[in-house]
């Protein structure tokens, strides 16, 4: 043993070389005499005084067997002590040259003993094994078999028939716990096979495919939401000729108030990841460009059919085409308000400085400075405020909010003188004959006013799809192309009927409108006029790095 403290080991005790050393003897090949085993008897036979004699001839003929019967017969047990296990009966296995193989054991020593030379020893068997003559032979014995064949196996957990026999098992981790990240497994990953590689159809081939990761499903609720508002753009442009009216001037004021803010605001949310993919980009000439030039010219054109002079201006938009200039102009700006800290507050300090100064309407300027904090709102908030407007009591209290904000445009409309002129965020406060801080505090109020009716709106409109989703996902369609029957009727002088001067003519201008928004937004109303609102311009781009 080695001491823990200097780590020597002990002297060894001194041994008498006179003594005989006890250790087994080696087994030693004895001749063979021809003729001599074959003519003896089993009796005659001498007993070799070490090892055994592979040429013998008793080892082909036989012999008697002196084992115990532990360890012979057809219930020799297999291991020692306690758990040793009966083997069942097998034909004694035999040399490859033909000999049965034969047991010795050294002379003298007591049955049960291990002997380092013996092959009970090495077989495992327990039991001491007779020692056999070159003349004895031992009888054919049951083979012995391993313990644990004998052993029940443990349950393994069933096999998933849907994976593959040859599917790569993945790497480990340290713990145990799952698969290690491909970046620190040693296995390289297989190419994907074709299908059917293996005359079989899997049940992952034969699904459809996926949508892309990188791509989000449309949300019906904001579809819904540019449906409703663009049945109220169409109804306020057609409420224009009967505002003479106190019912179509209130119902006009309280349309302006929020409509074109919550618009704005949705088209901001929408821009978020708008930089984010180069495909996107293109859109800014497919969506905006294109059609602003398209609008342009063909209602240029239609005044010039109704005897106006023909008149075009790139920088000055016709009528309805502000918002595509507005929009785009808010679009490159989006980087911008992204990268600031509090985006919404300078943008609300813009807004209320800009009606100042006298702007221009040359490329929608003053719309992009009079709408800014709607479009920067839409840029900064999250999805979450939609679930919180989707609350019961904020819904009871958006019913009294719209119901208030009716009666508030009402009572304005009879009582009091009131100008349009605000509520198209554009003029300045000289404009509005307003000194600095009256026109700032309007502007405030508008700002609140919009924002809380905005809020309202979306409370109340429904989240699930519904049956104007699909057509709330064409509303440029509309847009675009609402102002060609509205125009029609106002140089015909049909939206100037007496009866439509009214409450009831009201409601049949915004039924008509509603009817107008729903053909205008199928999908055989972009089938017709695709070519022209959103032709394939591709050979405009130039081909990226990764295509080159």
């Amino acid at each position: 043993m080695i001491s823990r403290i200097t780590g020597d080991r002990p002297p060894s005790p001194a041994r008498d070389a006179s003594a005989p050393i006890d250790k087994p003897p080696l087994p030693v090949r004895q001749p063979r005499k021809r003729g001599t085993s074959a003519a003896a008897g089993p009796g005659d036979q001498q007993t070799p005084a070490q090892g055994f004699d592979y040429f013998a001839a008793s080892n082909r003929n036989g012999g008697a067997d002196t084992r115990s019967a532990e360890t012979s017969g057809p219930w020799a047990l297999q291991g020692t002590g306690p758990h040793a296990v009966p083997a069942p009966s097998r034909p004694q296995a035999r040399d490859p040259r033909g000999m049965r193989l034969p047991e010795t054991q050294e002379e003298g020593a007591p049955a049960g003993q291990w002997d380092p030379w013996s092959r009970t020893a090495q077989d495992g068997n327990g039991g001491a094994r007779s020692a056999f003559d070159a003349g004895t032979a031992a009888p054919e014995r049951p083979a012995r078999e391993r313990p644990m064949r004998d052993r029940p196996m443990r349950d393994l957990p069933a096999e998933d028939p849907s994976l593959s026999p040859w599917a790569p098992v993945p790497a480990q981790s340290a713990t145990g716990t799952g698969p290690l990240p491909q970046e620190f497994s040693h296995q390289r990953p297989r190419p994907a096979a074709a299908a059917g590689w293996d005359g079989q159809e899997t049940e992952q081939d034969s699904a459809p495919a996926a949508a892309p990761q990188g791509k989000r499903p449309r949300e019906p609720f904001l579809d819904n939401v540019k449906f409703v508002l663009i049945v109220l753009v169409a109804t306020g442009h057609s409420l224009v000729p009967t505002l003479a009216a106190d019912s179509s001037r209130a119902a006009y004021l309280f349309v302006y108030v929020f409509h074109m803010p919550l618009f704005v605001i949705i088209s901001g949310y929408l821009s978020r990841n708008f930089w984010n993919s180069s495909t996107k980009t293109t859109k800014l000439i497919d969506n905006f460009l294109i059609p602003y030039v398209v609008v342009e010219i063909g209602y240029a054109g239609l005044r010039t059919a109704f005897g106006h002079k023909f008149s075009i201006s790139i920088t000055d938009p016709a009528w309805l085409n502000w918002y595509l200039l507005a929009l785009l102009l808010w679009r490159l700006s989006t980087p911008v308000w992204q990268r600031v800290r509090f985006p919404l507050f300078i943008a609300v300090i813009i807004y209320v400085v800009a009606g100042m100064t006298d702007l221009s309407g040359d490329f929608s300027i003053d719309r992009f400075f009079g709408l800014l904090p709607f479009f920067v709102l839409g840029l900064v908030i999250k999805p979450g405020l939609f679930e919180f407007l989707a609350r019961t009591w904020v819904r009871v209290l958006s019913v009294l909010v719209i119901a208030g904000a009716a009666a508030v445009a009402v009572y304005l409309v009879k009582n009091y003188s009131i100008k349009l002129g605000p509520i198209y965020y554009s003029h300045s406060y000289e404009d509005l004959h307003l000194v600095w801080w009256k026109g700032m505090a309007l502007r405030m109020a508008l700002l609140g006013a919009a924002l809380t009716m905005s809020a309202a709106v979306l409370s109340l409109i429904p989240r699930s799809e519904t049956w104007f989703s699909d057509l709330g996902t064409r509303t440029l369609y509309c847009y675009l192309l609402h102002g060609i029957p509205v125009m029609i009727a106002k140089e015909m002088g049909w939206l100037s009927a007496p009866w439509l001067f009214g409450p009831l003519g009201v409601a049949a201008i915004a039924s008509a409108c509603f009817a107008l928004a729903i053909v205008l937004c199928m999908p055989i109303t972009r089938t017709f006029f695709k070519w022209l609102l959103e032709p394939r311009v591709s050979w405009l781009y130039r081909r990226s790095e990764q295509s080159a």
